[in-house]
C-alpha cells in the first residue's frame, strides 16, 4: 500500500495551494497522519501532523499559514497552504502511522507517499 499525493505544482509567493493524500488500497488501522517536506539541499522535516482525534502539530515556520485536516472514514489527509513563500519550495511527502493487532501481537509501521513538488516563485 502506498499513499498517493495530489495538488502540487507552481504558485506565486503569497498564493495558496491544497495538497491531498489518500491510500492506494486497503490499509491497516491508521493512527497519526502528517506531511513532511524536503527542500533543495535540506533534510526532510515535519511540516504538520494530526491525530485521529484531530490534535494538530505544526512546524514553527508554517504556523498560522498552513492547516492540516483529515477524513478518518477514508484515511485522507489534507494540507491547506496559504501565504506561501519561496522558502516553502520543496517536495512534500504524506505520512501515516499504522498499527496491526492480532492475537495479542502488535505490529506498527508507516506508509509514505512518493512526494509531490511544490514550487513557490518570488
Amino acid at each position: 500500500v502506498q499513499l498517493v499525493e495530489s495538488g502540487g505544482g507552481l504558485v506565486q509567493a503569497g498564493g495558496s495551494m491544497r495538497l491531498s493524500c489518500a491510500p492506494s488500497g486497503s490499509t491497516f488501522r491508521i493512527n497519526a497522519m502528517g506531511w513532511y517536506r524536503q527542500g533543495p539541499g535540506k533534510q526532510r522535516e515535519l511540516v504538520a501532523s494530526i491525530s485521529t482525534g484531530g490534535t494538530t502539530n505544526y512546524a514553527d515556520s508554517v504556523k498560522g499559514r498552513f492547516t492540516i485536516s483529515r477524513d478518518n472514514s477514508k484515511n485522507i489527509v489534507y494540507l491547506q497552504m496559504d501565504s506561501l513563500r519561496p522558502e516553502d519550495t520543496a517536495v512534500y511527502y504524506c505520512h501515516a502511522d499504522w498499527i496491526y493487532i492480532n492475537s495479542g501481537e502488535v505490529q506498527v509501521g508507516a506508509y509514505w507517499g512518493q512526494g509531490t513538488l511544490v514550487t513557490v516563485s518570488s
